[in-house]
């Protein structure tokens, strides 16, 4: 691959299996989360395997932490080719009347403005490379499928295919493709909220048409694609790749 990355939520689940393909590629990696001593122990990883890699520690809300990422990709590689703006969460579940606006305005501030943060540093750097390819992790949530007791994640995820298409037009001409990646059930610690008992993940995987959920090293071969070259002609799309959780009646 031979370009330079940020990952956002690379401590676990998606992000991490993702960091991980990426350098394996050959990608310099800058990764990213709250959980430093995770972050260290993915670099090591990395460098031990003869790939390069940064750890960033901070809080995607944090604007500052949007600007050192891409300083740091700029200091140590040279600029910045891609973004993966991954990280996310749950936020405050429960019946719709009963959410708190705290728990609203955390869930969207997360979800959904950490990656209008990132993009807002990120497109600058993209642009002094001549292009480069920004992904947004959404969910089939909010999407292809409505489910009760998630409005502020089904929202805030929602909203990220909406900047996903208005950034596309606005900066295709200049050489960048944004895409927003909506995966299916995964196994990640995020989603075992949603599954904490053995008949809730029967549940959850009967609802996809391959009847399980995904790997995070399934969708992170995705997120692959939507860096790389072989999806130069992709963008403003929302890539589902949801096990045909979208589709399936039986």
């Amino acid at each position: 691959m031979n370009k330079t990355a940020i990952v956002t939520g690379a401590s676990s689940g998606i992000g991490l299996a993702t960091a991980r393909l990426f350098a394996r590629e050959g990608a310099n990696v800058i990764a990213t989360a709250r959980r430093s001593d995770a972050l260290n122990a993915l670099v090591a990883e990395i460098e031990r395997d003869g790939g390069r890699a940064v750890a960033v520690g901070g809080d995607i809300r944090d604007e500052a932490l949007a600007r050192t990422l891409v300083d740091m990709a700029i200091r140590q590689f040279g600029g910045l080719d891609i973004a993966f703006n991954n990280a996310g969460t749950n936020g405050e579940m429960g019946p719709t009347p009963d959410v708190s606006l705290a728990g609203w305005n955390e869930t969207l501030a997360v979800n959904l403005t950490a990656a209008f943060l990132g993009a807002k540093y990120q497109i600058p750097a993209m642009l002094d490379r001549g292009g480069g390819s920004l992904i947004f992790t959404s969910t089939f949530v909010g999407y292809t499928a409505g489910m009760p007791g998630v409005a502020a994640y089904a929202a805030s995820k929602s909203g990220l295919i909406g900047l996903t298409q208005s950034l596309a037009s606005e900066f295709g001409p200049r050489g960048i493709r944004v895409n927003a990646l909506l995966p299916g059930g995964t196994d990640t610690p995020l989603a075992d909220a949603w599954v904490s008992t053995p008949e809730a993940l029967a549940f959850v995987e009967g609802l996809h048409a391959l009847k399980r959920r995904a790997r995070p090293e399934e969708i992170a071969r995705s997120a692959l694609y939507l860096a790389s070259d072989a999806s130069s002609f992709t963008t403003g799309t929302a890539l589902l790749v949801d096990g045909g959780v979208s589709i399936n009646r039986t």
